[in-house]
C-alpha cells in the first residue's frame, strides 16, 4: 500500500478577506514528484508556504511527514528542503561556504557535514567550483548549488517553488534533469510549483490543477489530457502565409470552432469540434481568401486541458489582492552583507 507523505484538508489562506487559496484538499504519496500547476497568482506558492509551515493556515489542516504543520512545526522543518523561486545564497560567500552556512543551522556534525557538501556538489558536478564565490557563477550554476543546499539536511520531502523560473533553456533543462535525480536516486518525495506545461508535463507523476486558489483538477499528465482527448475536439495548427486580423475574426465566427490562438505571422492554432470540422475549417478558411500551406494535428497539452477546464488560457498576471511576499517577482536573490544599506 503506498504512503501517503503529505495530507492537506481543506486547506485555506485569506488576506484580508481575499482568500489566496480555497478549501484545497490532497495527497502526496512517498516518492511522487507533485506538481500544482497554474498560472502566477493562482495559489500555488502560497499553498506551498503553508506546507513548509512558512504561512500560517487561515482554515483547514495539513501534515507533512506525519507532523501537523501548525502545531508541529518544528518537526515539519526537519523533514523537508525548500528551494524557493528567489536564490537563497550570498554571492560573496564560495559554493562550499554557503552550503557549510545552511547546513550549520541544522546542526549537523562538523566531518558529517563536510562529508555531505562533497558529496553534494559531486551529485550536480560544481566540486571544481566549489572554492569560487557565488557571485561569480551563472544563473544556471547558482541555481544547482541553491538546489542542493535544500538538501544538506537530507530531507525526505522536497519543495521546489518555480525551480526554472529566470533560466536560460540549456539551464532549464539541467535543473529538470536534477530534479529527476533527486527524485530517482534519493527516492526523494518532491512536490513542484510550475506555471509551465511542458514542465509539469516532463516531471511529475501527478498534477493537480490550479486556479484562483482552487484545485480545479488532479491526475497523470495522460489522464488529464484525455479531458481533451476525449472528447471530439480537434486541435490543429494551420500555416497559413496571407493569416490576417480579418482572417481570424472570421474564422472565430464559426460554429465548429471553438477558439483560435495566433503563434506568429503565418501560423494559427485552432481548436474546432464535431464531425467534419476539419473540413469546415478548410472550407472556412479559402472562403475568407486564406492560403493554406501546411497542416498539423495537435495532439492535446496540458495548455489544452487547462483552456478546457477554465475557459481561458494561462494568466500571467498577478492578482492585485495577493501581498507582495507571496507575488512572482524578477529573482534577486538575497542581500549580501556589503549590498546592505548602511
Amino acid at each position: 500500500m503506498t504512503e501517503s507523505v503529505i495530507q492537506v484538508s481543506g486547506l485555506t489562506k485569506q488576506f484580508d478577506g481575499f482568500t489566496a487559496v480555497d478549501h484545497v484538499s490532497f495527497e502526496v504519496q512517498k516518492g511522487e514528484i507533485f506538481g500544482f500547476l497554474g498560472p502566477n497568482g493562482a495559489g500555488k506558492s502560497t499553498t506551498i508556504r503553508m506546507l513548509c509551515t512558512l504561512s500560517r493556515p487561515t482554515d483547514g489542516t495539513a501534515t507533512v511527514a506525519g507532523f501537523d504543520v501548525v502545531k508541529d512545526d518544528s518537526r515539519v522543518r526537519q523533514h523537508i528542503g525548500l528551494v524557493s523561486e528567489k536564490l537563497i545564497m550570498y554571492n560573496d560567500l564560495t559554493a562550499r561556504e554557503n552550503l557549510r552556512l545552511f547546513g550549520e543551522l541544522y546542526d549537523i556534525p562538523k566531518e558529517t557535514l563536510q562529508r555531505r557538501i562533497e558529496k553534494l556538489l559531486t551529485f550536480v558536478r560544481m566540486e571544481k567550483w566549489a572554492d569560487a564565490r557565488i557571485g561569480t557563477f551563472s544563473t544556471g550554476m547558482k541555481q544547482r548549488i541553491n538546489v542542493i543546499r535544500a538538501l544538506v539536511n537530507q530531507p525526505e520531502i522536497l519543495f521546489l517553488d518555480e525551480p526554472t523560473l529566470g533560466l536560460d533553456p540549456q539551464s532549464t533543462v539541467e535543473i529538470r534533469e536534477l530534479v529527476r535525480r533527486i527524485n530517482i536516486e534519493n527516492g526523494t518525495t518532491i512536490i513542484l510549483t510550475t506555471h509551465m506545461m511542458v514542465e509539469a508535463d516532463l516531471l511529475c507523476n501527478r498534477i493537480g490543477v490550479i486556479d484562483h486558489g482552487k484545485i480545479v483538477a488532479m491526475d497523470t499528465p495522460a489522464n488529464l489530457k484525455k479531458i481533451v482527448s476525449g472528447t471530439d475536439t480537434t486541435v490543429l495548427e494551420f500555416e497559413i502565409p496571407n493569416l490576417t486580423p480579418a482572417l481570424l475574426t472570421a474564422l472565430g465566427s464559426l460554429a465548429c470552432i471553438e477558439s483560435t490562438t495566433r503563434e506568429d505571422d503565418t501560423h494559427v492554432k485552432i481548436r474546432a469540434k464535431g464531425e467534419g470540422c476539419f473540413d469546415a475549417v478548410i472550407d472556412g478558411i479559402r472562403t475568407n481568401g486564406g492560403q493554406v500551406k501546411g497542416v498539423r494535428n495537435l495532439e492535446p497539452t496540458l495548455e489544452d486541458v487547462f483552456l478546457q477546464i477554465t475557459g481561458r488560457e494561462v494568466r500571467e498576471q498577478v492578482s492585485d489582492h495577493v501581498p507582495m511576499a507571496d507575488r512572482r517577482g524578477p529573482r534577486h536573490g538575497p542581500r549580501t552583507p556589503s549590498s546592505r544599506v548602511r
